[in-house]
């Protein structure tokens, strides 16, 4: 099944929710949707879900006008946050609800619909508790009922509202892996939606970034977060050091850290450049620009370290990543002296006016 959406365009009294949203989702493809709230991607897998509809726009599924389709039409499952489970109904009654209230001549026999139940019980990891009714379950056991009951009528698009934003984090990460091992197992057409950067990171095929309506870079996890097209996909994925650069000469420089400017941008006075901590190198071979930057506090976060420097020649604080076992070898503790420089960044030139520059991105390497 693939769907193809075109210039979507959604209107409330007081916000534009979406704003010409085209894309393209292949059959079996795990796509997130991220964004800050107000982004348009909740608006977006309401319209899918037959629970809105744009102003103006289309979407097809196989060259077919998929809107023109009920949402019972369309075959889509739906995940919410909060669950939507039945309490008076055991798991089992609530997994089985969509197959028991479908039109009789649709309706599969008893028999059929206890074999598929259990089957999608052993799937999520809760065969042992059929009987038991939802205030018996913990949370993350209660969101398996919920995606086995939009299972369960084997639908063609399962839809994904922040499934897991009212869990906690060791439960999610347990829940957001497994999710995935099922997908594998599936290849079912999934659309996500989250907050959590991380979660759709390790998720998704494909990230589609929103934001106040429109659609900022559609790309792979890989590509999101190591070719940002936009300032705005660098701050909101991930952590990030952003560095102002200004043009000298042949150089941009920020403080006495400086890099070649490229001959294409010679009409850019200033530049904003993105490094991500990960990505500043305290391995600075003598001679080349790197600034002196003091540590100011170490944060142990398990396997990796978050150093938090000031750079006095750019008045700016920096963060840098680094394994925890490394700590003592590079003498990291508060009040040491350091060099460090970007091994990695991407930049965006700015006009006389300031305004960023998208287009006009170019990348360091082993700088």
């Amino acid at each position: 099944m693939t769907l193809v959406i075109q210039k979507l365009i959604r209107r409330f009294p007081d916000t534009l929710a979406l704003d010409e949203v085209s894309l393209d989702i292949a059959p079996g493809e795990f796509l997130a949707l991220v964004g800050p709230s107000g982004s348009g991607k909740t608006t977006l897998l309401r319209i899918l879900a037959g629970l809105d509809y744009p102003d103006t726009g289309s979407v097809t599924r196989d060259g077919q006008d998929f809107l023109a389709a009920s949402a019972r039409e369309r075959n889509v499952g739906l995940v919410f946050q909060h669950y939507a489970l039945f309490r008076h109904l055991t798991v089992r009654e609530n997994v089985a609800f969509g197959l028991r209230v479908r039109p009789r001549r649709n309706r599969p026999p008893r028999a059929q619909i206890r074999v598929r139940v259990d089957e999608l019980l052993r799937r999520v990891q809760l065969a042992e508790l059929g009987d038991r009714y939802p205030s018996q379950l913990s949370g993350g056991q209660r969101q398996r009922v919920a995606l086995a009951r939009a299972l369960a009528v084997e639908p063609d698009l399962l839809l994904l509202d922040e499934p897991f934003g009212a869990l906690d984090a060791q439960v999610r990460t347990a829940l957001r892996r497994w999710l995935r091992e099922l997908h594998e197992e599936l290849r079912l057409t999934t659309v996500f939606v989250t907050h959590d950067q991380e979660e759709a990171l390790e998720l998704a095929d494909r990230l589609v970034v929103m934001n106040k309506g429109g659609i900022e870079q559609v790309g792979t996890p890989h590509e999101i977060y190591h070719d940002p097209a936009t300032p705005f996909v660098c701050e909101f994925i991930g952590r990030t050091n952003r560095i102002l650069l200004r043009r000298d000469g042949e150089w941009w420089r920020a403080g006495s850290w400086s890099t070649p400017a490229e001959a294409s941008h010679a009409d850019f006075d200033s530049a904003v450049a993105y490094v991500r901590p990960e990505h500043l190198s305290l391995a600075v071979p003598e001679g080349q620009p790197a600034w002196e930057a003091r540590v100011r506090h170490v944060y142990l976060a398990g396997s990796v370290a978050h150093v938090d420097l000031f750079v006095a020649d750019i008045d700016q604080a920096l963060e840098l990543d680094v394994a925890s076992e490394d700590l003592g070898r590079l003498a990291l503790v508060t009040g040491a002296v350091v060099r460090v420089a970007p091994n990695r960044l991407v930049a965006f030139p700015q006009g006389a006016n300031a305004e960023p520059l998208p287009a006009a991105r170019w990348y360091r390497d082993n700088l």
